[in-house]
């Protein structure tokens, strides 16, 4: 994996990715192209993304491995604009219970029994998708805030 980053940048990447922000995966279709804003997990250097039943994107990255992934870590209050974009291809791949778990915890907190029952209900239905990164490109866009006189 290659890591691009802006001079200056002393953005860490993975206490960017441990937060619960959103990813925007871009795929192909026949239609053109179609973004899907997901949670995911980090782990081991690879973005994990769970599919559901209704979801279209498994379909696409099985047609068409090769996306890409948008992560922006923005907070206006504080001027903060973290930009993380990756490219790489997916794999979609059985669910695996214990690592959704981990992602949806990222997001729902760790009481299981605490979260929306639409989540407590996922299982072997599902897929993951496991994208491998070729590049990441890592921008800190943060600006200053307005002094106020």
């Amino acid at each position: 994996m290659k890591i691009i980053r802006d001079v200056g940048t002393g953005v860490d990447l993975e206490t960017v990715l441990s937060k619960p922000l959103v990813a925007h995966l871009a795929t192909s279709a026949s239609e053109g192209p179609r973004d899907s804003p997901l949670w995911f997990l980090w782990e081991k250097e690879r973005l994990w993304i769970i599919g559901t039943a209704g979801d279209t994107f498994p379909k696409r990255v099985r047609q068409t491995p090769a996306c890409a992934i948008g992560i922006v870590d923005f907070d206006a209050s504080s001027g903060t604009f973290i930009h993380i974009g990756f490219r790489g291809t997916a794999e979609v791949k059985p669910f695996d219970t214990q690592k959704a778990d981990r992602l949806l915890a990222k997001y729902l907190g760790p009481e299981r029994a605490a979260w929306d029952p639409r989540f407590q209900a996922l299982g072997q239905e599902n897929v993951l998708i496991c994208f491998q990164p070729e590049t990441v490109v890592v921008r800190d866009q943060s600006y200053q805030l307005p002094s106020s006189t």
